[in-house]
């Protein structure tokens, strides 16, 4: 008899909170309905509790959408900067890490064992410098004799402020000044340019070619001469005031669904709005964010809800925008936007994550695929081929390397191949400069031009520098992925 009596209890709770939804759901649509069946909803329709309590709802989750893909970057940016002064020892001869304000490179070129960065490329050694500019700073960099080299400077935004290398400001030995927001000192007749940054710390991201078999001690050489001083230091006058470490950045809970917020409030603490996003981030003071602080307790629940539910949808808007901010040729995504992102703030979040450090068109090319010439997921189960007439137009060198979808890593294989190049002992081209390349798990009988690829998912990178003017303007046709079984 208890247990008939507790059930019909039950029962009626679940009645009433069916009637609640029902009721809930109803009063939206009523108030939806009233709003589109007016041609000003503003002047007709008077505010009210139910209204307030939707409007704000909708507003908090509107403005943390945007938070996140405006943010998103700049947290990024203070984490990585973390890890990137945090040095392991011993330190593995592919980490790029170094303390702060000093330069690292890798001093040999990454593997599937290799586990330090996803995506990395086969081609290049990797340099890092974490800068915090209390007063300008001197990079010197040496004479390459033609090699190529890149050292990108990206403000705290992810922003590529400045090329220094082949390309834009040449191979030879070269002194450069980064100048911090609102300095107006006087430079050495020494330096041969000046670089502005608008964030108080700075990223140096440098990369340095390696050929294929080469002696690499001499590149090894070459990578000791670059070197990173203080205005002091350089000049032997005034005191240094090298800082050795960054304030700690706070860590929250994967269970703090708020935590977003709390890690964008701490990263705009320490670096300046730009001028021209100062509008847009005076918005965020109605879902708590001001002053480099994020006021949970001044919100409401119905934006405590937004904003939850903006933590959860805002990485899906940003990872959408790998198709609505590039364009696909033959299957391949190419961006054309990493020097200057706009106001597409959710792409140069989606860069700044798993492609930190990408470059733009001018210097470097990446177009990138995910999927088969018939659309569907590329898999290794299936085997590829992709033709090229000739290799591809570019100034200085191009690869074609694949990444196992699981990890974003190098695919362990047994001939230790992960990616193609004009150097690469394995790749035959035919007489008429052609040349086939075939993409699959199973082992073929000629292993020439086999790319292995993992029995799962996997997407492939095109790399090339320095791309010719077709390629930059998108008229160069990238050869499709042909399944052939």
């Amino acid at each position: 008899m208890r247990r008939i009596i507790l059930l019909s209890a039950l029962l009626g709770v679940l009645a009433m909170s069916c009637t609640t939804t029902q009721s809930d759901n109803q009063k939206q649509e009523t108030i939806f309905e009233q709003v589109a069946q007016q041609d000003d909803p503003i002047i007709s329709i008077a505010p009210n509790a139910e209204i307030a309590a939707k409007g704000t709802y909708i507003d908090a989750k509107a403005v943390g959408t945007l938070a996140y893909e405006w943010g998103y970057a700049m947290v990024r940016m203070e984490q990585a900067m973390r890890d990137y002064i945090d040095v392991p020892n011993p330190k593995p001869a592919t980490s790029y890490r170094a303390p702060l304000n000093e330069i690292g490179w890798a001093k040999r070129l990454p593997t599937a064992k290799d586990k330090d960065m996803p995506t990395a490329n086969n081609d290049t050694y990797y340099m890092s410098a974490v800068v915090e500019l209390t007063e300008p700073y001197i990079l010197e960099t040496p004479d390459t004799d033609g090699r190529y080299y890149v050292v990108n400077v990206f403000d705290m935004y992810h922003n590529l402020t400045e090329y220094i290398g082949k390309r834009n400001t040449g191979t030879q030995a070269q002194t450069i000044a980064l100048i911090p927001p609102g300095w107006n000192g006087k430079l050495p007749k020494a330096v041969d340019k000046k670089v502005n940054v608008k964030t108080p710390k700075v990223w140096l991201w440098g990369r340095l070619h390696v050929l294929e078999g080469e002696d690499v001690s001499k590149v090894h050489v070459l990578q000791d001469q670059f070197t990173l001083k203080t205005l002091a230091e350089f000049t032997d006058k005034g005191k240094i005031t090298k800082t050795t470490t960054l304030p700690e950045m706070p860590k929250y809970p994967v269970t703090d669904t708020l935590r977003f917020y709390r890690y964008l409030a701490f990263a705009m603490s320490q670096n300046p709005v730009l001028e021209e996003d100062k509008g847009l981030v005076g918005q965020f003071e109605r879902i708590g964010i001001k002053d480099g602080q994020f006021d949970e307790a001044s919100l409401n629940a119905f934006q405590l809800k937004g904003l939850k539910e903006a933590a959860v949808e805002a990485p899906l808007t940003i990872l959408a925008s790998m198709y609505s901010s590039t364009t696909t040729i033959n299957g391949w995504n190419v961006a054309t936007k990493l020097d200057d992102f706009g106001y597409d703030y959710g792409f140069r979040s989606l860069v700044a994550g798993p492609y930190l450090g990408g470059q733009g068109e001018k210097e470097a090319m990446y177009p990138i695929r995910f999927i088969d010439s018939d659309n569907q997921p590329v898999s290794g189960v299936n085997s590829y081929r992709i033709h090229f007439d000739e290799e591809p137009p570019v100034n200085s060198f191009w690869s074609l390397t694949l990444y196992d979808a699981t990890n974003k890593l190098f695919y362990d294989n047994e001939l230790d191949r992960y990616k193609f190049s004009r150097e690469s002992k394995g790749l035959q081209i035919n007489e008429d400069g052609s040349f086939d390349i075939l993409i699959q798990n199973e082992k073929p009988e000629n292993t020439d031009n086999w790319l292995p690829a993992p029995k799962g998912g996997y997407y492939l990178i095109l790399r090339m520098y320095e791309p010719h003017e077709e390629m930059i303007e998108l008229k160069y046709q990238i050869p499709q992925m042909e399944k052939i079984k």
